[in-house]
């Protein structure tokens, strides 16, 4: 028999299959093709052989692939339903969520503005750049201190129907992405798919993938510890911000859904993984290069220095430090690694550039 296109799309919303109520009251956009798929390999190290499970999360949509995709299925759909034809966010000038931000707003006929701040000077940032160009995409420098940040919002916004999505889309009801991610893992472990994980690694930026994971995975109630790894200064990710939006996402579905459980936040099985960051965001190190290495040469899979490559050196620390016990271990791929076209070098018109911008360039 064949599937329609609605039927699929119905097939892969977990949360609506187990919690119809609630996501009757949250309704998303299709933007991703669900399930991501697993891969699974053997990683030989000095400590022996491990099997390694991958989310392929760097696959959730065929215009931009990685984590974000998720997040803004939930996030872009409220937008539409305040009819909002212009979206704005936030992120540093490499930042991969305004990336997916603007090329799914765009997709959707919506404008889009992006409040970018520096960071370290990478190949990647050249890119973002590039691509944000091609787009049109508004680019505002954004930084400094608080009466600075709100000036820039005030001269962008005041007067505009904009709807405002949050740094790496990560607000409970991005969360929420997540909570259907997580019940979508245990979908495919009831189905056979992998054996259930001991320990799953995940990158933890601003820490809505974490949480929507581990409550998902509560909401299944699987054992499986998140180890949300450390990627992101402690003014963006600290255990305290974690906990809190963990709580806060857990009471919002717990309002809009009395059958969700009301001590879901206390049932979350996370680790706070901190000693992988380095010397910053976006700088890398010796552990997160070899982590790399190890994933492009061993496991058939491109990572980057700035989130999954440090969540894949606590993975590997973990297993030379674990040498003698065999458990079942998944990384959450978050990276996009579906290809976008973009020059690497000097953007042909930097008329809409600003000019703090174009160290970038340089």
């Amino acid at each position: 028999m064949l599937l329609n296109f609605d039927t699929i799309q119905a097939m892969s919303d977990f949360l609506a299959s187990a919690y119809p109520r609630l996501a009757s009251r949250i309704p998303r956009l299709r933007l991703a093709e669900l399930p991501t798929p697993i891969d699974t390999v053997t990683l030989r190290t000095a400590s022996g052989e491990h099997d390694i499970s991958i989310k392929r999360d760097d696959l959730t949509g065929r215009l931009y692939g990685g984590n974000k995709v998720r997040k803004l299925e939930y996030l872009l759909h409220k937008a539409q339903r305040r009819d909002s034809r212009h979206i704005a966010t936030f992120g540093t000038v490499a930042s991969n969520h305004a990336l997916a931000t603007t090329l799914y707003a765009r997709s959707l006929g919506c404008e889009c503005t992006c409040f970018l701040s520096h960071q370290t000077k990478t190949a990647s940032a050249t890119k973002a750049l590039n691509l944000h160009l091609k787009m049109n995409t508004h680019i505002v420098p954004y930084g400094g201190d608080r009466k600075n940040r709100v000036a820039t919002l005030r001269e962008h916004l005041t007067g505009q129907r904009v709807f405002l999505i949050p740094p790496g889309g990560s607000n409970w009801l991005g969360a929420v992405g997540f909570v259907n991610a997580g019940l979508e893992l245990a979908a495919q472990i009831d189905a056979g798919d992998i054996g259930i994980p001991d320990r799953l690694y995940v990158a933890n930026g601003t820490m809505a993938t974490a949480v929507g994971i581990a409550l998902g995975l509560a909401l299944a109630r699987l054992p499986t510890q998140v180890q949300a790894v450390q990627v992101t200064e402690s003014f963006v990710s600290s255990p305290q911000s974690m906990q809190r939006l963990l709580a806060k996402t857990a009471f919002a579905l717990h309002q809009l859904d009395a059958s969700v459980p009301i001590d879901l936040a206390d049932r979350a099985n996370y680790q706070f993984r901190t000693g992988f960051l380095g010397e910053g965001y976006a700088k890398t190190n010796d552990a997160t290069e070899r982590a790399i290495a190890v994933a492009r040469d061993k496991l058939g899979v491109n990572l980057e220095a700035t989130y999954t490559g440090k969540a894949m050196a606590a993975l590997l620390q973990d297993l030379d430090e674990n040498r003698d016990e065999r458990e079942n271990v998944l990384f959450w791929n978050t990276y996009n690694s579906r290809p976008l076209a973009a020059d690497i070098g000097r953007p042909a018109n930097t008329d809409k550039l600003p000019e703090a911008f174009l160290r970038y360039f340089d």
